[in-house]
């Protein structure tokens, strides 16, 4: 069996697809390794049956590879430390965490951490030395790790511009020598200077393609740099053997140097490109505040987030963001939830209501205690799942990775071919170089290994904005061709919770009346059913009538007297406890009602009925629409449900679904959604609660709504964190919309390989405008992916906001 929760580790020095898949083949080598590598993500995902391969074993073959596993440093100020041996059991304790080197300073108090992202994290780090028995918290001038990936990706980014720049300002004069030539004017620079320029283009510009092809050879594989490294080399030897043995022939030095420089400026570009397919991500990263206003022993104190602990009691003034996942203690405000649900519009929040870290307060100050903190809060959930989803692979991916793999090798095979055919055709092995450098030169595999993980990338970005999340790029693929879809009915189809659906007053009594007495009995009762009652009550101005004596009596219903000059007693309950006291409820009615699925409450003063209450958990309010797009579709649609039948073919009534299955326990779900499955049917579960998560599991594509349970979210496949059905139409449209950029990179990739490969191999290509050709392959691969930012989830109408 594999690990439950698989290694994510970054990784550094991956030039193209072909450096994925020698990953990929290395760690695949190792004892009960399963390893994945995305090459647009720059990840690897890594599954260990039983934890037996030590982690310091996978980041040193990934190391011996020739690539990098790059660490991340944090610095930590550390308290209750008396004596050196503090600090040693501190290190100590810390460097047992995987993927961890820490080293503690006694008189200085501080801890130097660098660790792995994927294996650690500054919460998992602080939590080890409180462990110890000590304290630690990031010092105020810290950088947070955002701020550290934010200056290496400036510093890498710098050295790029320059090395293209430098390459640039030397390949300049060749052309223009070229130029020169073509006109049939004496050249411009001799030929030592040329040599130069084409030299220190060729190794100082070009080391990186050098370093990155000896690499790839090293670990048994070869990749794009050593295409680039063989054609520009064969050029730059060829032209400089000529050169110093004064022979005749055509010199290649502007041909090396303008496709080293044509490559770098690919390179830059779709390094730009590449970021913005993680800016999803990153944005989400950039939400969470720094500072949170602790309460301490009455006073406030500004401390680092990564400080807060769950209990721990904070200050959320009007404007700010919430710093980790509460329960509100005190005061009301309308929290902006948008960047985790996608709706636009803010949801009113009180006493004892919870409020997720990243949201925003827009007005009012709110006392809140943690709830969940690090990596267990909201937002970190969804960066992992998106992160997760962006480093998986969608199955399309696999045949291309095989296909990859053998592409270099093959490309190879058919410039040797070049090159002897044109030796032998011109008598000559110079008049063979011109073809033989094109077809090197040409060949790209990077499209091939971009096309399908940048256009995932977008999509999940752009799904975790819009509130949808996918936990892996199978589930991102496959959503859209649901065939069937079976949902759960309450907090799915329904709101979860009752809510008055009719009043119906008996003869002569005004509904004014009849709300009134209902109010005054249910205006202090904390039932579910009475908490309706009066929301509805004070929405239509109802006043409560003066009553007292208030009791309630369990199972049947509740009664006080009425203090108004008729007197009497007042009743509200069930129809059976209003005939017990000897008022005969509206039977015709009562069954009417109850036949319709709802439930139905009696009100009376003495024996005279004063009218029915009927209470039904409300339908969704976007549920009928959203079902009509899906129907449109051509989805089938089923209720699954463990309510009584009535009440179930009451909803589905109203919805016009297709089968409704009620009364099954949860494990009957899962039994249902497994007999439905079949070849050629693609079964999507949709439900919220603790026991739809077998049926989640057990469907081919499970999707949670936002508003369930912790075990519903981490069962499914997509969750809408919106908690509404329209959000299942959206998902279906983002999916179709990034199938369709898969299947365009693609063909663009293959395409632009299958032609440009022979043409070069003919001789019809120069290897400059090869070069040329072979860097927009790639960058234009990635734009297009990038096109899918285009995508909008469907117009949704505001509705009224509520806790």
């Amino acid at each position: 069996m594999t690990s439950a929760h698989p290694l994510t580790l970054p990784l550094e020095g991956m030039t193209c697809a072909a450096c994925a898949t020698r990953i990929e083949k290395v760690l695949n080598r190792l004892p009960g390794v399963t390893a994945s590598v995305n090459f647009a993500a720059a990840t690897a995902t890594v599954e260990r049956a039983d934890q037996t391969t030590p982690v310091d074993v996978i980041v040193g073959t990934i190391r011996k590879a020739g690539f990098d596993v790059p660490t991340r440093h944090i610095a930590l100020a550390i308290t209750g430390m008396s004596c050196a041996a503090c600090a040693t059991r501190i290190e100590k304790v810390l460097n047992r965490l995987p993927g961890v080197t820490a080293q503690v300073s006694f008189a200085g108090e501080r801890a130097e951490i660098d660790y792995l992202p994927g294996l650690a994290d500054p919460s998992t780090v602080i939590r080890q030395v409180e462990k110890a028995g000590y304290s630690a918290a990031p010092p105020r001038d810290s950088n947070d790790v955002a701020q550290d990936d934010a200056a290496r990706s400036r510093t890498a980014w710098r050295r790029q511009v320059g090395l293209f720049a430098l390459s640039l300002v030397l390949t300049l004069p060749l052309l223009a020598g070229m130029v020169t030539m073509a006109a049939g004017w004496p050249d411009l620079l001799p030929m030592w200077t040329q040599w130069l320029l084409a030299t220190l283009a060729q190794f100082v510009c070009g080391r990186s393609f050098y370093r990155q092809a000896w690499n790839a050879l090293r670990g048994g594989g070869a990749n794009m740099d050593v295409l680039v490294v063989l054609g520009t080399s064969v050029a730059w030897l060829s032209s400089t053997t000529t050169l110093l043995l004064g022979l005749s022939g055509p010199f290649y030095f502007e041909s090396g140097a303008t496709v080293i420089t044509l490559v770098l400026l690919g390179r830059l570009m779709e390094s730009r490109a590449r970021h913005r397919t993680r800016e999803g991500v990153e944005r989400l990263m950039r939400l969470q505040p720094q500072i949170a206003h602790v309460v301490v022993d009455g006073t406030v104190e500004d401390r680092p987030v990564e400080s807060l602990r769950v209990g721990d009691v904070f200050v959320v003034r009007p404007g700010e963001s919430i710093p980790v996942d509460g329960t509100i203690l005190d005061g009301q405000s309308d929290i902006d939830e948008s960047m985790l649900t996608g709706e636009p519009v803010p949801v009113a929040k009180g006493t004892n209501d919870p409020v997720s870290g990243a949201t925003i307060n827009r007005d009012g100050v709110l006392h809140v205690r943690a709830r969940r903190v690090g990596a267990d809060t909201t937002l970190s959930r969804i960066v992992r799942m998106v992160q997760q989803a962006q480093g998986s692979k969608d199955p399309v991916q696999h045949l291309v990775d095989r296909v990859s793999s053998v592409f270099v090798p093959a490309v190879m095979v058919v410039a040797a071919i070049t090159f002897t055919a044109g030796w032998v055709l011109t008598g000559h092995p110079a008049g063979a170089l011109t073809g033989t450098i094109a077809v090197l030169v040409i060949a790209c595999p990077c499209a091939l290994g971009l096309a399908t993980p940048t256009a995932i990338m977008v999509g999940t970005g752009l799904g975790a904005r819009a509130g949808l999340l996918f936990r892996n790029a199978e589930a991102l693929e496959r959503v859209h061709r649901i065939t069937t879809l079976v949902m759960d009915k309450t907090g799915t189809l329904t709101e979860g919770q009752p809510g008055v659906t009719d009043i119906v007053p008996a003869p002569g009594v005004p509904i004014a009346a009849l709300l009134s007495a209902a109010l005054a009995l249910e205006e202090n009762s904390e039932h579910p059913l009475a908490r309706a009652i009066v929301a509805h009550a004070l929405a239509a101005g109802a006043v409560p009538a003066p009553v007292r004596a208030v009791r309630a009596l369990p199972g049947r219903g509740i009664e006080g007297q009425s203090g108004e000059a008729s007197g009497g007693t007042l009743r509200l309950g069930s129809a059976r406890f209003l005939t017990e006291a000897g008022c005969d409820p509206d039977s015709a009615t009562v069954e009417r009602l109850e036949q319709e699925g709802k439930t139905v409450i009696g009100v009376a003063r003495e024996t005279g009925l004063l009218g029915h209450i009927a209470l039904a958990d409300q339908i969704r309010p976007d549920a009928a629409e959203s079902l009509a797009a899906l129907r449109a579709r051509g989805i089938r649609l089923v209720m699954l449900t463990g309510d009584n039948p009535r009440t179930a073919a009451a909803v589905a009534s109203r919805l016009g679904l297709d089968d409704v299955i009620a009364g099954v326990l949860p494990e009957g779900k899962a039994q249902e959604i497994a007999r439905r499955r079949a070849p050629g049917q693609l079964v999507g579960m949709v439900g919220d609660g603790i026991n739809d998560a077998p049926a989640l599991a057990a469907a081919d594509i499970g999707i949670a709504m936002g508003s369930g349970s912790d075990i519903a979210l981490e069962t499914a496949d997509v969750v809408l964190m919106r908690g509404e059905l329209r959000g299942l139409v959206d998902a279906m449209d983002l999916s179709r919309a990034t199938l369709a950029k898969v299947r365009q990179n693609l063909f663009f990739a293959f395409v632009y390989n299958v032609i440009g490969i022979p043409l070069a191999a003919l001789g019809w290509l120069d290897p400059a405008l090869a070069g040329a050709a072979m860097a927009a392959s790639s960058v234009s691969v990635v734009s297009n992916a990038l096109l899918l930012n285009r995508w909008k989830p469907s117009l949704r109408q505001p509705g009224p906001a509520h806790s």
